[in-house]
């Protein structure tokens, strides 16, 4: 018996919860299958745009973001790094509310709503407030954070 007979032999006692080719869930049950064929899409994974429309159109959000990601590794690379790597922050933090407010982002959603907002949120918060700080002259000024600094290089 080959590997193709093998699984062919498999007796599933729970239905699969990966949809069909129709797109329909086979699950029926709360319960996790005894196997898993294949893995479902993240919730709100689904087209950004009806299934006529062309695929950029389809996948709007993302493209959305990689672009303005895009634009601000351009703006970086051409020596104008604060304002680059700020709009790299909030490509992300943009991400983060398309995720949130809209039902399906296609390719934009990689894991759960909630993780996905969180990770966008925290990562393109983080990137803008860096850019903000940055030496020389920056653009925010956190006095707490200079003194911390300092005590802890000259303690």
């Amino acid at each position: 018996m080959d590997g193709a007979e093998a699984v062919d032999d498999i007796e599933v006692r729970d239905p699969i919860s990966a949809p069909d080719a129709e797109g329909h869930p086979r699950r029926v049950t709360r319960r996790f299958p005894l196997f898993t064929r294949d893995t479902a899409r993240p919730e709100g994974g689904g087209r950004a745009a009806p299934r006529d429309a062309p695929a950029p159109a389809r996948q709007w959000p993302i493209l959305a973001v990689l672009s303005t990601v895009g634009l601000g590794l351009l703006l970086t690379a051409l020596d104008l790094f604060r304002v680059g790597i700020l709009l790299i922050g909030v490509a992300l933090l943009a991400g983060g509310i398309l995720r949130w407010l809209l039902p399906d982002v296609g390719m934009l959603a990689v894991r759960s709503r909630f993780t996905d907002i969180v990770t966008y949120g925290v990562l393109g918060g983080a990137i803008a407030l860096l850019a903000l700080m940055v030496q020389p002259n920056p653009w925010l000024v956190i006095p707490f954070l200079k003194d911390t600094l300092h005590f802890t290089v000259s303690g």
